[in-house]
């Protein structure tokens, strides 16, 4: 029996939507919104706005909203770029740094719950089916 793609991206879906639902609270109570999450977790690796919006697919113009507000509640900085004073980087203060890995604890735990379903031979297939996933197209 084939399985439809359409509903695994759906199930995919679903399932992670379940894990950062069970989570808003904890986002809550370090004053983050779910969306300021996930820069906090990606700034270290992607530490120009431009480069945060394409990593996270989300426009340019909510990246700088989330920015603004994360800086105005002293999570994250900007500074100018020594290579290229024309740029801004981004920095997560030591708060930042403790909000971000926090609310990562919060996530794995949730997501661990989740998982603890499943034998550690599927997880081990799950990573690895995941990483194919995100491989670029031949």
């Amino acid at each position: 029996m084939p399985v439809d793609a359409a509903q695994l991206w759906t199930l995919n879906h679903r399932l992670l939507t379940v894990v950062m639902d069970a989570c808003s609270a904890d986002l809550a109570e370090l004053g983050l919104e779910t969306k300021e999450f996930f820069v906090l977790a990606e700034v270290a690796a992607s530490p120009y706005p431009a480069e945060l919006a394409a990593t996270l697919m989300i426009p340019k113009a909510s990246v700088t909203v989330y920015v603004r507000n994360l800086v105005a509640k002293g999570l994250m900085r900007r500074e100018i770029d020594d290579e290229d004073l024309r740029r801004h980087r981004l920095i997560l203060t030591p708060e930042g740094e403790r909000a971000r890995d926090r609310a990562l604890a919060a996530l794995a735990a949730e997501f661990d719950r989740r998982l603890a379903r499943i034998a550690p031979r599927d997880r081990t297939e799950l990573r690895r089916i995941l990483l194919e996933l995100l491989e670029s197209p031949a």
